[in-house]
């Protein structure tokens, strides 16, 4: 097994009060590195200070945008470490290496890399409900050239940030609306991948709709403007007439963990579940009927996101009283249930780390 080099941080940083923080804002005493370089692979594995990168201002990144990064969590468990589905995550690091042509990392290397950090750090993981260690790993080409062409050289990282609520405003609906001008992905593109410029394509349709009194984006398919796809930070679901139904994965929007977690979740509670085509017209006309009973997103991030507001047009359709909806509530409480060690973990969704 290929050795991590540790190199200690020479001062601590004071831990932060969770709750008085942003998303994302402040990050823990080290992260990890690795590098690759054509015909020698990835190499150098080490745990080093957090720190400053220093690039090229040619860097191949800037210019030309060949990135991918994930996002999971590390949870407290009483006096246990764990983290929610890590495999799964690296696993979809690797995919979207795939679709940006970046070399796949060793999984395994990357999986003990990422348990040695959260062991350094594990006073970093905050121990209230809704609280956690964000962990993300990144990789980027570390060419100083321009010219349009795969990387020959790359690096990796992973950096934790301790994090409470992804929205500011808790668990509580959210004003979601459908965008039919702006076009973030289509098949055969870059939808599939967590990259950046996939994010980057959401953000004027995001502050469009900011003005419009709307906390997010929700995306059509960018060929016929109709069919459903996801919002800017999490996969959209419909409680339509009992079922659970949510756009199929067609290689244009992202395969969520969360969103393969609820659906694991919820056919076993006896919800039929379905995932295909469904059309923003379809979700009117259920909306019409009276048996669009919710609609609610899922990611790393907010966990479960009921909407309560949904716009189209200039018309919003209000979901069950822009109240939270009863399978949205289950699903948040166990999942995150789950995360905290409050249900028990049927599933394995949790991996142990240490012991804090």
């Amino acid at each position: 097994m290929t050795t991590v080099k540790f190199v200690k941080a020479p001062t601590l940083k004071e831990k932060p009060d969770v709750s008085k923080i942003g998303f994302g804002t402040h990050f823990t005493d080290h992260m990890f590195e690795m590098t690759y370089t054509t015909g020698k692979g990835w190499h150098d594995p080490q745990i080093i200070p957090y720190n400053n990168i220093s690039i090229s201002p040619a860097n191949a990144t800037i210019h030309y945008g060949q990135a991918i990064f994930e996002g999971m969590k590390a949870f407290r468990q009483g006096n246990k470490v764990v983290i929610f589905r890590p495999l799964d995550h690296l696993k979809r690091l690797n995919n979207s290496a795939r679709i940006l042509d970046i070399p796949p990392v060793d999984i395994e290397l990357v999986h003990n890399a990422l348990r040695q950090l959260i062991t350094i750090e594990k006073d970093w993981v905050p121990n209230k409900r809704g609280q956690s260690l964000y962990i993300r790993p990144f990789i980027y080409a570390d060419d100083g050239f321009l010219g349009v062409s795969v990387g020959k050289s790359y690096k990796m990282y992973i950096i934790l940030s301790p994090v409470a609520a992804y929205y500011a405003h808790g668990f509580a609906p959210v004003n979601i609306m459908v965008e039919d001008t702006y076009v973030r992905a289509t098949k055969g593109g870059l939808g599939e991948a967590k990259t950046p410029a996939n994010y980057a394509a959401s953000l004027h349709a995001g502050l469009v709709a900011h003005q419009k009194g709307y906390d997010q984006t929700l995306w059509l398919d960018g060929v016929e403007r109709k069919y459903i796809e996801e919002v800017g930070s999490m996969n959209i679901l419909f409680k339509i007439n009992g079922e659970i139904v949510t756009p199929e994965l067609d290689g244009s929007i992202l395969s969520g963990i969360t969103r393969r977690t609820v659906l694991q979740v919820a056919k076993e509670w006896g919800y039929p579940v379905s995932e295909r085509r469904i059309s923003i017209d379809e979700i009117k006309d259920a909306y019409k009927k009276g048996v669009l009973e919710e609609v609610f997103g899922s990611g790393t991030a907010a966990v479960i996101s009921p909407v309560g507001v949904l716009g189209y047009k200039g018309e919003d359709m209000v979901i069950n009283d822009n109240q939270i909806g009863p399978f949205a509530q289950k699903m948040f409480d166990y999942v995150t249930g789950v995360q905290c060690g409050a249900e028990k973990d049927t599933h394995n969704f949790t991996e142990f780390v240490t012991e804090v």
